[in-house]
C-alpha cells in the first residue's frame, strides 16, 4: 500500500550528530512532498524550538511537538492541543522538589514565558547552549509552583540518564501516577536524559494517530522514523516502522526496518527504499 503520510522524529533522526540537517534529508522529504506525501516532524521539542529544523525545508509540514500533546501546522496554525492540568502538574512538582535543578514547566504561550524554570545553570556548557537559542522564551520563577496560573503543557525534566531513570522511577510510583503520562529519552553517548510529565495518553503515537484519523489515512499508509525511547508508541503505530540505525537498543528488539545512521542519512535512504513510488 502506497504511504501518504511520513512521520520523521528530529533529533538522533532527521539531524545528523552535530545537529544539523544534512542535504540528502532534506532533498528527501522535499521528494517525498513532490510526489504527494504528506511529511510531520514528530518531536519532543516544543513548537518554537522545531520551527528552525522546519523552516530549513521549504514545502508544508505538519508538525507534531511536545511528544505528541500539540499538532500545528507550520504556519503556526493549532490543530489538536493537550495540555497537562494545573492540579498535576503542581503535585508533580511537589514530589519532585530534589529534581528542581533540572526541572522546567512548559506553556503553550506566544513567546515569553513559554518555558519557565527556577534554577538557569550559565556554567552548564550543555544547558548555556539551550539557553542562548531559545533565550527570548525562557522565564525564571521561584519557586517554580508560583508558575503555574494556568495548565501547562507539560513538565519536563533534564540531567544525567541515570539521575533521570530516578525522577522517572518516583513519578511512576505517585499515587496519581495514571493522571499523566511519561515520556522518556536517553542519550547514553553524551549522558543526557529527558523525562516528559504531559497529559495523560499523550505520546508521539497517540498525536500522530489523532492526526491520522483527522487527515483520512490508515496505518498502513504512514510511515515513521524514529532513535530513541519515546518513538516508541509512534513506531508501533506506524504501518511502516524504520528505526535508525543509531537507535536506542531496545527499539532494534522489535523486528523493524533498520535504516542508516543519521550521520550517513539514514532518513533520506528509508523514504527512497519504503516510501517513493520506486520504493520496493
Amino acid at each position: 500500500m502506497a504511504i501518504r503520510l511520513i512521520a520523521i522524529d528530529i533529533d538522533g533522526t532527521l539531524l545528523d550528530s552535530r545537529w544539523e540537517l544534512p542535504e540528502a534529508n532534506r532533498a528527501a522529504v522535499l521528494e517525498a512532498v513532490r510526489h504527494g506525501i504528506e511529511v510531520a516532524l514528530v518531536t519532543g521539542r516544543r513548537f518554537d524550538f522545531a520551527m528552525p529544523i522546519a523552516e530549513q525545508i521549504p514545502c508544508e509540514m505538519t508538525l507534531i511537538v511536545n511528544n505528541g500533546a500539540i499538532i500545528k501546522s507550520k504556519d503556526g496554525t493549532t490543530h489538536l492541543r493537550h495540555l497537562l492540568p494545573l492540579n498535576v502538574a503542581r503535585q508533580v512538582l511537589d514530589a519532585t522538589v530534589e529534581f528542581r535543578a533540572g526541572a522546567v514547566v512548559v506553556f503553550d504561550r506566544p513567546r515569553e514565558g513559554q518555558v519557565v524554570m527556577e534554577f538557569m545553570d550559565w556554567e552548564d556548557p550543555g544547558r548555556r547552549s539551550y539557553f542562548q537559542r531559545n533565550l527570548d522564551f525562557l522565564a525564571q520563577v521561584a519557586p517554580l509552583e508560583d508558575c503555574l496560573t494556568e495548565d501547562p503543557i507539560q513538565v519536563m525534566f533534564s540531567g544525567p540518564v541515570d539521575r533521570m531513570r530516578e525522577v522517572a522511577a518516583v513519578l511512576r510510583g505517585m499515587e496519581i501516577a495514571g493522571q499523566f503520562e511519561l515520556a522518556l529519552t536517553e542519550y547514553e553517548s553524551r549522558n543526557f536524559g529527558l523525562v516528559d510529565v504531559l497529559h495523560t495518553g499523550c505520546t508521539k503515537g497517540a498525536g500522530l494517530a489523532e492526526w491520522a484519523r483527522v487527515r483520512g489515512y490508515r496505518r498502513e499508509e504512514i510511515m515513521a522514523i524514529g532513535d530513541n525511547l519515546n518513538d516508541r508508541e509512534m513506531l508501533e503505530y506506524a504501518g511502516v516502522p524504520v528505526v535508525m540505525a543509531n537507535s536506542v537498543p531496545e527499539l532494534k528488539q522489535n523486528g523493524w526496518h533498520v535504516t542508516l545512521t543519521n550521520d550517513q542519512g539514514g532518513v533520506a535512504a528509508a523514504i527512497q527504499k519504503y516510501a517513493l513510488p520506486s520504493a520496493g
